[in-house]
């Protein structure tokens, strides 16, 4: 469903006040004429394409601050992205593919895709890091016959463990995604920002 011109041209207009620019200011910062800041803010004409970008980029805005989302929030489709990180358990690759399908086919469309996406990606790549890198150090230690693999269960242990983190946390997000809640992940490195 698409948001009115009305809509809109309030979210803009209430952007520009709460930055503390006046049209004029906006007009010169963004690029823009001023009689197209005009016509958005009265309602006249719907920002598109390039002039949207500019407007938000004037405005230090994300599509979520510019657009109101709550016509299309859909907490069913952000638990079903959060879910899908569960394929870890089938290839771990698969807890960050399914993610990230899902979150590109709605990316800007729904309210709060973009930072549970980003947030369920950041964390899912890490992840898989963190048991490459772990099962990396462990073979280094049989071929350079150490001490460490005296106790071949530590390895089982720690990937255990690891996977036993993921299912928990993302079992935990979903629980605050059905309640209202923002999402948490970590440790997570911001590939995504």
């Amino acid at each position: 469903m698409k948001m009115s011109k009305s809509e809109l041209s309030k979210r803009v207009k209430e952007l520009r006040t709460r930055k503390g620019l006046s049209q004029e200011q906006l007009a010169e910062i963004s690029g823009l004429s001023l009689r197209t800041i005009q016509r958005i803010e009265n309602g006249e004409t719907e920002p598109r394409g390039e002039t949207l970008k500019r407007l938000m980029n004037a405005l230090d805005a994300t599509p979520d601050d510019l657009m109101d989302w709550s016509i299309a929030e859909d907490k069913g489709f952000l638990t079903a992205v959060n879910l899908s990180a569960l394929g870890f358990f089938v290839f771990p690759l698969l807890g960050i593919l399914i993610p990230l399908i899902m979150w590109i086919s709605k990316k800007d469309k729904l309210k709060d895709i973009n930072k549970t996406g980003k947030e369920i990606l950041n964390f899912q790549i890490t992840w898989n890091l963190l048991v490459f890198l772990t099962y990396i150090f462990f073979m280094g230690q049989v071929f350079l016959m150490h001490s460490l693999i005296r106790n071949p269960f530590l390895l089982v242990g720690i990937i255990g463990f690891l996977y036993v983190y993921n299912f928990v946390l993302i079992i935990i997000n979903t629980v605050k995604i059905y309640n209202g809640n923002e999402i948490k992940y970590y440790p997570k490195i911001r590939f995504l920002r």
